[in-house]
This record gives C-alpha cells, structure tokens and sequence, in this order.
C-alpha cells in the first residue's frame, strides 16, 4: 500500500538519537560535567547522517525543516496555555521583558553593526540581514532562526534558513559550555546562594536520569476521566486546536494582505515566519475563554509543560540535524566574528544588568537569561535547575511572564530584520534608514525602562561585572 513514511522515518531517527543521547548522557562524565542537553547531542549524531548518508538513501532535510518550524509553534502553545496564577510580581515580571529586550537590541546592534562593517570592507554581496541571524539563533531559539532566515531566501539570501539553525548550533554550545563555566565563578566569587551550591555535585542532575531508588517527582495530574477521554489526548486536542485557529487567524491576514498588492503579499510571507508569536496570543486568548467559562480545571499544566518539552527536544534534534555544513566554510568568517563578539557582548551585559536591575534571586536569574538569551528555554531551565533544582524561586515563572509582554513589544522589531532585504533587492536607501531609527528607539526604551526600575543601582559601581549585595 502507497502511504508515505516519511514523516515518521525522521521522527524515527531522532527518536532513536535521543535514546542513545540519553545513554551516552547517563555514562559519559564529559557530558554529565557540562550538563548537556540529551537533544543536543542526538543533534550532533544525526547531523553527519544527513549532510552525507540520507541525500544517497533519497532523503533530504526538508522533513526535519518543517518538524522544527511546526514542534516551535506547538511548544509557544503549550506554554502559553498553561495557567500560572501569581500575584504581586509585576515589576519582577516587567524587569524580565525589559531585560530580555536589552539582550536583543545589543545582539541586533551586534549583528547589523558587524554585517555592515563587511559589507562595506571585504564582503560587499554580503546578505544585510545576515547578522540579524546572530539575535535569532541566540534570543529567539533554532525555530525563529530557521523560519525567517527560510523567509529570507525569498530576497535572494541563499541557505537563509540553515545559517539561522547554525547559530543556534553555536548558540547551544555556549549557553552549555559557558554556562557551567559561570556558575563555578559564580560559586567561587560569592555570587550564588551558599544553600544552594551544594546541589550541583548532585549525581542525578549530571547523568541525567533519576536513579532507581529516588523518588519520583509528579510531572502531570488526571484532570478526565479515561474512559471518556485520556488527559493526555484531551491537552494534545487543545493545543493542536489552538494551532488550527492560529493557521486559519494566518490565511485570513494572508488573504486580506493580498488587497494590498505585492508588498502585502510580501508581509503575509513574513507572517508565517513568525507564527509563534500568533499562536502564543490565540492560546491565552483561549486560555481567558476556559475561565471565563469556569472550565479550565480540565487544562493540566503538567501535562502542558511535558508536552511542550517534548516539543523542544524533537525541535532541537531536528534543528541540529538539519545544518548544512557546506555553509559553514562558505560564510565561515563573518559566522566566526559575529557568534563570537556576540556572545561575548551577551554574557557580559546580562550580568551586569541583572545583578543591578533584580534584588533577589539575582544570580540565578543570570544564569537562567543567560541560557535563554544564547541557547533556549531548554538550555536556561537545565542551567536554572543547577542551581534551583525544584523551582523553589519565582524565576522560571517571571521569565515565561516576561516573554508574555516581550511577545507584544517585540513585534515591530522582528518585522523590522526584513527591512534591510528590501534595501538589498529594492536599492532604495530609506529602507536602511528606517532600520537604524527603530533600532534607535529599542535603545531608548531599553535604557529608559532599566534606568527606572533599577533606580540608584542603575549604574553603581559601573566598572565591576557583578554588584555585590
């Protein structure tokens, strides 16, 4: 019988590279000391397989594009309907969005700033956008790298999309590597709670799986009666129902854009390009209707969240697997400079801000922007859970908070990264200008805004990375 595989001989393979990840994870003290994520390394097994075993057996990447495009819409829903009830946490939560802003104004001032120091020197065919890949791989995670570098293709910027999977490759490693680095300086400089620096000798953090013995923590609740319907398959419906409204929310603006003639149609592309951030406000607005309607006792958010992590390990897997290696020594010099200064501005700055902006839990709100802001959700909780195993601080919740009003506020400037592909293709200069004026606002807002929720700590003691007490 024709019916088609394909689908399912990747998620196959990645399912497979996770299992033998999480092996490896459990034996190998290189990846326990380092906390690496079981999806990153089933990443890097599968990448030689399909940069030059698959292409022989008639596979491509394309499979593993639209998995990491789709896994990312799902996981923004899942996320977004849970229901977080927390009161008195307002400014902490703001101080979140406004911190996450901050990291990505630098790392586009970064990345636009390097992208057309080449273009004017030695690189002048160089892709203006290309540098905004950096913010994308960092801030914003493998998914919105890989889906508006895609949509860049359209101006003429070849392997758009794998760039943007390239450095959150690199984005990974850093947020790994580094990240550990960091909590030892942070152990050894005072940094860190004392109470809690005991817990990352803990061996069930390292290998990555609970020993036999201990006991297990309850990740979801029944909220249904399974004869009628399993939980599971009840918050799997919702979430693929919330997406269905943001696919059909997307084809209407599409199909209203194209009244506009060519540049409509041109913003509709860029839509779908972020779609996650669509999907993420159709799913609080759902979540708004089950209260009104009294009936969202019936959502488990523990269910959600392993749903939503198990999104996020398949979406890295794939994202991983799906680099193009042949891109890397083509663009290997600016990718070199700008993953590099990049990184180097991020760590920087987010100490420095978050240790003047919060006053409690400053250190492991560092750590955890810091594993957000150059890897993902997923890298920031494995470093958060380091140093906050349990979740006993209000930090993971602030943060998912704060990337609630960081969605709104952030809109214009993701728009914005299209606008120098407009220069490139168009030649019209006032494109390059308009790019340099909201860049110009986000700065202002960026340093308005922390200026005044920091107050007096804004800028004391300015020359130290880290401000005690």
């Amino acid at each position: 019988m024709n019916f088609s595989w394909s689908i399912f001989l990747d998620l196959g393979l990645i399912c497979a590279a996770l299992l033998i990840a999480t092996f490896i994870r459990s034996r190998v003290r290189f990846f326990q000391k380092f906390l690496i994520p079981n999806a990153l390394i089933a990443g890097f097994i599968l990448l030689p397989f399909y940069n030059y075993v698959a292409p022989r057996l008639g596979m491509g990447s394309e499979g593993l594009e639209n998995l990491v495009f789709h896994l990312l819409n799902l996981s923004f829903v899942a996320m977004s309907l849970r229901g977080m009830g927390m009161k008195g946490a307002g400014r902490r939560i703001f101080s979140s969005a406004v911190t996450i802003i901050i990291q990505y104004t630098l790392q586009v001032i970064v990345g636009f700033g390097l992208t057309l120091l080449f273009i004017y020197t030695f690189l002048p065919n160089l892709f203006p956008s290309f540098g905004f890949l950096m913010p994308l791989g960092y801030g914003l995670g493998p998914g919105q790298a890989f889906a508006i570098g895609k949509g860049w293709e359209e101006f003429g910027f070849e392997g758009g999309g794998n760039l943007g999977l390239v450095f959150a490759a690199i984005g990974y490693l850093w947020a790994c590597f580094l990240g550990i680095a960091l909590i030892t300086i942070g152990r050894r400089r005072g940094w860190m709670d004392p109470q809690l620096a005991a817990v990352i000798e803990r061996r069930r953090l390292r290998t990555g799986v609970l020993p036999p013995k201990e006991k297990r923590p309850v990740g979801s609740l029944l909220t249904t009666e399974t004869e009628a319907i399993d939980t599971l398959s009840f918050n799997l419906a919702l979430i693929l129902g919330v997406y269905l409204l943001a696919y059909l929310f997307l084809q209407l603006m599409t199909y209203l854009l194209s009244f506009a003639g060519s540049m409509g149609t041109q913003l509709a592309t860029n839509l779908w390009g972020i779609a996650f951030i669509f999907a993420a406000v159709i799913a609080m607005i759902v979540k708004r209707i089950f209260r009104a309607f009294k009936i969202d006792h019936a959502v488990d958010n523990g269910t959600l969240t392993r749903l939503a992590g198990g999104c996020i390990d398949i979406m890295v897997t794939a994202a991983i697997a799906a680099i193009t290696i042949m891109l890397l020594t083509r663009f290997w010099v600016p990718i070199v400079a700008i993953a590099i200064v990049g990184a180097v501005v991020s760590t920087i700055t987010i100490f420095w801000t978050v240790s003047r902006l919060f006053t409690d839990n400053r250190f492991t709100r560092a750590i955890m922007f810091y594993g957000n802001l150059t890897g993902t959700l997923s890298t920031g909780l494995a470093l958060l859970r380091v140093v906050d195993p349990d979740f006993k601080t209000p930090v993971a919740t602030d943060y998912m908070y704060g990337t609630g009003i960081t969605f709104v506020l952030v809109i214009p400037l993701i728009l914005m990264l299209n606008l120098p592909g407009y220069w490139y293709t168009t030649g019209r200069i006032w494109y390059l200008w308009a790019t340099l004026a909201i860049i110009a606002a986000y700065v202002i807002f960026s340093v308005v805004s922390y200026s005044l929720l920091a107050g007096k700590r804004a800028y004391r003691d300015a020359g130290s990375l880290w401000l005690k007490g």
